[in-house]
């Protein structure tokens, strides 16, 4: 039987059913979640509000990494490149159910702005994925590199209680590592200064307003 040849257009139902879906349904992780392993200290209400904003922001961070890693794969030239950004979309998943799951624990929400952030980011990364392979991946090395400083600092932010926060994000920061390391590995093209402090501001204002909406 002849396979059907799949088509720039089939390629993008396929990415834009892949944000309905990280928009709309519950992800499984394939790892066990990392928080399963500190029990549920007592924390007072507004502990854990505050946690649940933190994670409400991590947990907007996976929505966008999701999108950046589709449309970057959608619009990188190479199969090898490709199948990396859809590998670490993939891997990333777990990361999105985890936040989703210390959110519930908490009695917090996820971001009203979620189906936004998203569109912004599936945005940015067709940008990066035009430009080419190398700047697609130096992009992505960037990224991860930010965010692993953004998770950094929530470790240092969260209640001194919320043990199970901190063993969520310490996993997720160790994995980011990995994904910048790899796109480095991989030919990664370090990204000019005025790019990489646009991408720190955009990030600020993200994480400020995902803190709260």
């Amino acid at each position: 039987m002849r396979r059907k040849h799949i088509t720039a257009l089939d390629q993008l139902l396929i990415a834009m059913s892949h944000g309905l879906e990280t928009l709309t349904t519950q992800p499984v992780a394939k790892r066990v979640y990392p928080g399963e392993i500190s029990e549920n200290d007592a924390l007072t209400q507004a502990e854990r509000d505050r946690s649940a904003r933190y994670m409400r922001v991590n947990h907007v961070g996976e929505i966008c990494a999701q999108a950046l890693y589709e449309s970057q794969a959608l619009t990188a030239r190479s199969e090898v490149v490709k199948t990396q950004m859809q590998q670490s979309a993939l891997e990333e998943i777990d990361h999105l159910a985890w936040c989703e799951q210390r959110i519930n624990e908490l009695g917090g929400r996820k971001s009203l702005l979620n189906p936004l952030w998203y569109a912004g980011s599936f945005t940015l990364g067709t940008m990066a994925g035009i430009a080419g392979d190398k700047w697609n991946l130096g992009f992505v090395a960037e990224t991860e590199r930010q965010v692993v400083a953004h998770l950094e600092t929530h470790l240092g932010a969260l209640p001194e209680k919320d043990q199970r926060s901190r063993e969520v994000i310490s996993q997720m920061k160790t994995d980011e590592n990995i994904h910048a390391q790899a796109a480095i590995t991989a030919g990664a093209n370090p990204l000019p200064a005025p790019i990489k402090r646009l991408m720190g501001l955009a990030s600020k204002v993200m994480t400020n307003t995902a803190h709260w909406i």
